[in-house]
């Protein structure tokens, strides 16, 4: 692993009154630990699982591409973007490069690398040597993580599985199995898959629990929702 912990310090809160300085459930939770390759962060929506996500990148000084233009908005909150002030980080060996994945700031990505391939077309070879505009989002996303997580690093993910097909996820759970056998990669994943979720001896924190909490994976929502759909179908389609 080459990043140990994530603590929070609620102490550092500069309010508890606005998001996401909010959420119980994060300033409840006194450290998380990593000590598999693969960690994942499971919970229903708006328990905190992609802003601390977001929060753990900015802490290790990885750079968040924008979304592009950006919108008035109805009611500016100051606060929004600074979780990681409250953090504290602790690396194995010295921090290491790495990248956050964001299914929303994706295509802001491939139209900026399509810029750089304008005026250097070597820059193609780092995301398999085509455009990525030129693919389907789907595609576009498995050609990028197969050329990005060759490199050695710490990879943050939300909710990749957002334009995969199930065939897809199978194939980046493949991915996250071959990069992390020789301590290579490590990533940390907030994902509603329970496909992924299979990845053999990953750790999932279950932020559905106050603080949050390690949960086995048939202990996951994703889990058994889908398989007791698959067992009863007719029960489910009956209510429709």
């Amino acid at each position: 692993m080459h990043l140990k912990s994530a603590d929070i310090c609620p102490d550092r809160y500069p309010t508890t009154e606005h998001y996401p300085f909010n959420l119980e459930t994060i300033a409840r939770t006194k450290q998380l630990s990593f000590k598999t390759p693969v960690t994942f962060f499971v919970g229903e929506n708006g328990t905190g699982k992609s802003t601390l996500l977001k929060a753990m990148a900015y802490k290790c000084g990885i750079y968040i591409w924008g979304t592009g233009e950006r919108r008035m908005r109805y009611e500016h909150n100051p606060y929004e973007e600074k979780l990681y002030t409250a953090l504290d980080i602790e690396w194995a060996d010295g921090s290491v490069p790495g990248s956050y994945f964001d299914s929303q700031i994706f295509k802001n990505f491939s139209q900026i690398l399509d810029e750089w391939a304008s005026a250097d077309p070597g820059v193609l070879a780092y995301f398999g040597g085509e455009s990525l505009m030129t693919k389907s989002h789907g595609q576009s996303l498995m050609t990028f993580f197969k050329s990005r997580y060759t490199i050695k690093g710490i990879y943050l993910m939300d909710e990749p599985e957002t334009a995969l097909s199930p065939k897809s996820q199978l194939e980046l759970l493949k991915i996250l199995s071959s990069m992390t056998k020789d301590g290579h990669a490590q990533f940390i994943i907030a994902t509603h898959s329970p496909i992924l979720l299979a990845c053999p001896g990953a750790t999932i924190y279950s932020f559905d629990h106050i603080p949050i909490k390690q949960i086995n994976y048939e202990d996951t929502e994703y889990y058994q929702v889908y398989k007791d759909f698959m067992d009863n179908r007719k029960k489910y389609l009956e209510k429709i």
